[in-house]
């Protein structure tokens, strides 16, 4: 099914209002109530860290979302695919907002605060398990909703494991790549390139 910049833009604009605004509202009350605490990741962390988890999980995590939506598209036989260029680079601008607030809401707000109040395991385990849940609530199939824990599991880990102070740089710029991968850019490459 292809896209344009006018359908792309109708379900972007209700993303942006009914669910990233919201996530970014709740990000910012829980940064200013808190007073700043560095739980909910809005530092530079260790920055060699952080920059060198990025650059090594951006490609890989690209690659694998084009290679899972492939096989997910040749098993259900349809998916949207931006028609031209310029609707691939729209939803890719769209995906750099929507990667970076995800991550604020789920890593930093629900990982970081759960883990305070729970212990790191239990923030991780749960933060992790809703955000790949929540994808359904997009109307996304199982299968789809499921691939999300392949980008989930490994930035919710990365967001606690990585040594230095929690930070959202490390896991927002994969994140970005993942979706581009999964949706927009990667069905448009796989299109160009006659793999689906």
């Amino acid at each position: 099914m292809l896209t344009h910049i006018p359908e792309s833009w109708s379900w972007v604009r209700t993303d942006l209002a009914f669910r990233l605004l919201p996530f970014a509202l709740a990000y910012a009350a829980a940064w200013v109530l808190s007073s700043h605490a560095s739980w909910l990741g809005f530092s530079l962390g260790r920055l060699e860290v952080q920059l060198t988890f990025a650059v090594v999980a951006t490609p890989l995590s690209f690659v694998a979302a084009v290679a899972v939506q492939r096989r997910l598209t040749l098993r259900r036989g349809v998916v949207s695919v931006p028609a031209n260029g310029g609707d691939a680079w729209f939803q890719a601008a769209f995906y750099c907002v929507n990667g970076p607030l995800e991550e604020a809401f789920f890593r930093g707000l629900m990982q970081g605060g759960l883990g305070v109040l729970w212990g790191a395991p239990a923030g991780f385990a749960i933060a992790t398990t809703v955000y790949v849940l929540y994808h359904r609530l997009g109307g996304w199939g199982w299968a789809d909703t499921i691939a999300t824990a392949l980008i989930g599991v490994p930035l919710g880990l990365a967001f606690w494991l990585l040594p230095g102070p929690a930070s959202l740089l490390g896991v927002s710029i994969p994140h970005i790549a993942a979706t581009c991968g999964f949706l927009g850019p990667g069905p448009y490459l796989l299109r160009k390139l006659g793999l689906v």
